[in-house]
C-alpha cells in the first residue's frame, strides 16, 4: 500500500469509529482528518512525509518539542522500573521528587501536593477542596464561586461551572451549580487611551462590589491570572490579580489560580502569579506539566486547607477525592525531565527573546483592515480579527473565518487552530528563525484569504 493512500484509509477507518473533541463531525464529509505518524521538534509528519509546524503546541501542552530526546530518556528509564501504582497508602520516588520540586518554585506557602489526570479534574479538585475546607472549618454557608466573565475552566460540570464561554456552557446549564459572574477585566475591552493597568484597576471595582455583597456565601474566587486563553486569548494586567489577593484576604474568601494553560513559562514567568507578587489558596497546573508527554495535573495549596482536613478518621474528614492513576510515575518522570530542562536550559530568559521576536514577526499585521489588535504576553500572541478594523465590528460567527485560515495553513505546512476569529500562536519554546518566519507568513496571507 503506497503511503498516500495510507493516509487516505486512516483517515476513512478513523471516521467509523472515533468521536473527535470539540469537532463537528460532520465538517469531515468535507475537510480531511491529517493522520500524523510521527513527531520531531517543533513538526508533526504524516505517512506522507507531510510536515506540519505544530503553531499551538498541540493544544498548549508541548514545551520543548514533539519526541523530546531528554524526556523520552526519562520515560524509558521509569518504564523499566514502575509503569504505576496506587497512591492511596502508597507512595513512589517520582511523586515525590516531583512534589518536592513544585513547593521549591511556586510561592512560598503552597506546599502540599494533590494529584489528578487533567485540567478539568484539577479545577474539580480545587473547588470541591475550597468547599470542603469551609464545611470543616464551620462555615457551610459559603459555598457559592465567583467568576470572570468570559472564563474557562474545563468542561466536567463542576469545571463548566465555574465558566463562562457560553460556546461550551449554555447546553449544559440546567446542570449546573449557580456561580456569581463578574465582569472580565478583559483589556481589549479598555477605553480609547486608557492603558492595560488603568483598564484592569477600574474593573476591579466590580470584583470590590461582589465580595462585599456576597462574601458570606461566597467559598473562593476562581480566575485564569494573565490570560483568558479559551475565551480567545484575552489579557489582562497584572495588578487585577494583587487587588484580588488582598480583596480575598479582606473578606475572608479562597483564591483559585487555574493555571493550566498559563503556567509553565506560557506568560514570560514560570507562573503567572508571580508577575503580581501574590500568592493564591490554590494553583492548578497541568498541559505543559509533563512537557505535552502524558496526562497529569496538580494542585497545590497551602498547609492551613491541609490542616482543616487532617483529624481522626471518625471526624469524617478527610477529602475522599480520587482518581485511579493518580500521581502516575511515567507522567511524573516526564515531569521531572521538563523540569530539568528548564533549570539546564535557562528556558525562562531565552523565552524573552524569544518572545520579542514574535512580537517583530507579527508586528507588520498592525495596520492590516482585518485586524484591530495584537496583544501579547509572553509567549501568547493573538491576533483579532475584524470585518472593519475602524468600527471594530466582528465577523458574522457562522462564516468560519477562522475554519478558512486553519485550512490555508494547512495546505502551507502549518497547525493553527484559530478561537472563532482570533488566531493565536503559542508555540514549543524550541521554534527557531526560520521556523517562525514560515509561521508569520502563513499567517499574514491566511488572513488575506480568510477575511477576502
Amino acid at each position: 500500500m503506497q503511503d498516500r493512500s495510507r493516509n487516505q484509509e486512516i483517515a476513512r477507518r478513523d471516521l467509523g469509529v472515533v468521536w473527535h473533541p470539540c469537532t463537528q463531525m460532520k465538517d469531515h464529509e468535507r475537510l480531511p482528518l491529517v493522520p500524523i505518524q510521527r513527531g520531531e521538534g517543533a513538526w508533526l509528519y504524516d505517512f506522507d512525509g507531510r510536515r506540519y509546524l505544530d503553531a499551538i503546541s498541540s493544544w498548549w501542552v508541548n514545551l520543548f518539542g514533539h519526541a523530546n530526546p531528554r524526556i523520552n530518556s526519562a520515560v524509558r528509564a521509569q518504564l523499566d522500573r514502575l509503569e504505576h501504582v496506587i497512591l492511596a497508602g502508597f507512595t513512589h520516588e517520582p511523586v515525590l521528587r516531583l512534589s518536592e520540586r513544585l513547593t521549591g518554585l511556586l510561592p512560598d506557602g503552597l506546599s502540599r501536593c494533590f494529584y489528578a489526570d487533567s485540567g478539568s479534574a484539577a479545577v474539580e479538585v480545587a473547588v470541591k477542596m475550597s468547599f470542603h475546607y469551609w464545611l470543616n472549618r464551620g462555615s457551610p454557608g459559603k459555598k457559592r464561586f465567583i467568576t470572570l466573565g468570559n472564563s474557562y475552566h474545563g468542561e466536567t460540570l463542576g469545571a463548566l461551572a465555574v465558566g463562562d464561554v457560553e460556546l461550551y456552557k449554555q447546553v449544559y446549564q440546567p446542570l449546573l451549580m449557580d456561580v456569581i459572574k463578574v465582569p472580565s477585566p478583559d483589556c481589549y475591552l479598555r477605553e480609547t487611551g486608557e492603558s492595560w493597568e488603568a483598564h484592569s484597576q477600574r474593573m476591579f471595582e466590580h470584583m470590590e462590589r461582589t465580595l462585599a455583597e456576597h462574601a458570606q456565601e461566597t467559598a473562593a474566587v476562581i480566575v485564569e491570572p494573565l490570560v483568558q486563553c479559551a475565551g480567545g486569548m484575552r489579557m489582562y494586567h497584572p495588578v487585577y490579580l494583587s487587588l484580588l489577593r488582598e480583596a480575598c484576604d479582606r473578606h475572608g474568601v479562597h483564591l483559585i489560580a487555574d493555571e493550566i494553560a498559563v503556567g509553565f513559562g506560557r506568560t514570560g514567568t514560570m507562573f503567572a502569579c508571580e508577575q503580581a507578587g501574590m500568592r493564591p489558596d490554590f494553583i492548578c497546573l497541568s498541559k505543559g506539566l509533563t512537557g505535552g508527554y502524558l496526562p497529569l495535573s496538580v494542585v497545590v495549596t497551602t498547609e492551613d486547607v491541609f490542616g482543616a482536613f487532617y483529624d481522626d478518621y471518625t471526624k469524617l474528614s478527610a477529602f475522599l477525592h480520587s482518581h485511579s492513576y493518580t500521581g502516575n510515575p511515567l507522567a511524573c518522570a516526564a515531569a521531572l525531565a521538563t523540569l530539568d530542562i528548564f533549570e539546564a536550559d535557562e528556558v525562562i530568559a531565552s523565552n524573552k527573546v524569544l518572545a520579542a521576536r514574535m512580537t517583530t514577526a507579527a508586528a507588520g499585521l498592525a495596520e492590516h483592515p482585518n485586524v484591530s489588535e495584537i496583544r501579547q504576553t509572553g509567549m501568547i500572541l493573538a491576533i483579532e480579527l475584524v470585518s472593519d478594523r475602524r468600527t471594530r465590528a466582528p465577523f458574522d460567527w457562522r462564516e468560519r473565518r477562522g475554519l478558512k485560515l486553519y485550512e490555508y495553513a494547512l495546505s502551507r505546512g502549518v497547525l493553527l487552530r484559530p478561537l472563532g476569529h482570533v488566531v493565536y500562536w503559542m508555540p514549543p519554546y524550541i521554534l527557531d528563525h526560520e521556523q517562525l518566519g514560515l509561521l508569520a507568513d502563513v499567517t499574514t496571507r491566511g488572513i488575506d484569504v480568510a477575511c477576502a
